[in-house]
């Protein structure tokens, strides 16, 4: 499968997307510094466009097309994922139950820290039981931004 890659700047940081042409396959931070060459891809100038109006606070659901590579175990957790409403965070335990085996909690968890499509696939909304913000593959910082920015008012 041929990828196309581009960096975009958020407030978080340079982030790397890649698109297979048909769909979002990626969205990571990445390390400062990184170079790759940059596709004007329309799936990721229109990704691009969405992220800056998210950070803007005036978009909370994204329209692209994803497609996170994964097993079907992971597949089904990280569509799990996406049905957690912006501005709402739910556990660990709550998002097992969801996903339809409340014993997997450890698996889930597990899953959540694969997830290749960050912010899209808002696994950043799942905290501990006890209202801690548990892991991030981005940085425990970067969870508790994204989460102080979806509790804002939505801007006009």
């Amino acid at each position: 499968m041929y990828l196309e890659s581009r960096v975009i700047l958020t407030p978080l940081g340079s982030m790397i997307a890649a698109t297979d042409g048909d769909a979002i396959v990626s969205l990571d931070f990445a390390d400062e510094g990184t170079d790759i060459p940059n596709s004007d891809h329309p799936l990721l100038l229109s990704l691009e466009k969405e992220l800056g109006e998210y950070f803007a606070g005036k978009r909370r659901t994204f329209d692209l097309p994803l497609a996170p590579q994964g097993t079907p175990f992971q597949k089904k957790v990280w569509e799990t994922l996406r049905t957690i409403p912006y501005g709402e965070t739910i556990s660990y335990a709550q998002e097992a139950e969801r996903f339809g085996n409340p014993r997997a909690v450890r698996a889930v968890a597990s899953a959540n820290g694969r997830n290749p499509i960050s912010i899209l696939i808002p696994c950043h909304r799942v905290i501990a039981t006890g209202g801690g913000l548990g892991g991030y593959s981005g940085g425990v910082e970067k969870k508790a931004f994204l989460l102080a920015l979806e509790r804002q008012p939505k801007s006009r």
